[in-house]
């Protein structure tokens, strides 16, 4: 059975997840990638603070394009999760639940994930279009000036992953 998980996310609701499980998230998630991914950083050792909470909170590694006639987003796949990795640990710290994304992640960041008992989910990449209609509305709400690398605000419903890496550090793509 595929379970459901809604934002903002509690630990009691992501702790028992496992690598390779299914999941459908619904609620709030944010888009963000590298560029704001650098400018959290730059605005955190400027200020100390970070321009959103996000505790509890998901993001998604993902630059999503202009909504078509009639929908909220356009086309809205994820992007190579490892160019994030950098800035990672420093979010979990700020208290992100979860991150969605593609590809495999460097031990740092699985080491970070296991200690704040976060989660990391893979989205498959090369369905941007498909994934799009699980997004009911999409705000362009920090660093606008980035364009399709803006920070959104989506509404998710039955948005469809998979833990990547669960918080206890299993990761799927770790060698067997």
């Amino acid at each position: 059975m595929i379970k459901r998980i809604f934002t903002p996310i509690k630990k009691e609701d992501i702790k028992d997840l496992k690598a390779g499980e299914e999941v459908l998230i619904n609620g709030t998630i944010f888009t963000a990638r590298d560029a704001a991914h650098k400018k959290f950083s730059e605005l955190f050792k400027k200020t100390g603070k970070l321009p959103i909470d996000l505790r509890g909170a998901v993001i998604y590694y993902a630059g999503p394009t202009p909504p078509r006639r009639g929908g909220a987003i356009g086309s809205c796949g994820p992007t190579t999760s490892s160019r994030m990795d950098s800035f990672t640990p420093l979010l979990l710290k700020k208290g992100l639940a979860g991150m969605i994304g593609k590809g495999g992640r460097s031990e740092y960041v699985r080491n970070a994930i296991k200690k704040h008992g976060a989660v990391y989910f893979i989205a498959i990449g090369g369905i941007g279009a498909l994934l799009s209609k699980k997004v009911n509305s999409s705000k362009a709400v920090l660093f606008k000036d980035l364009g399709t690398e803006a920070v959104y605000k989506l509404e998710v419903k039955d948005f469809p992953v998979i833990v990547g890496i669960d918080p206890k550090g299993r990761d799927v793509y770790a060698k067997k």
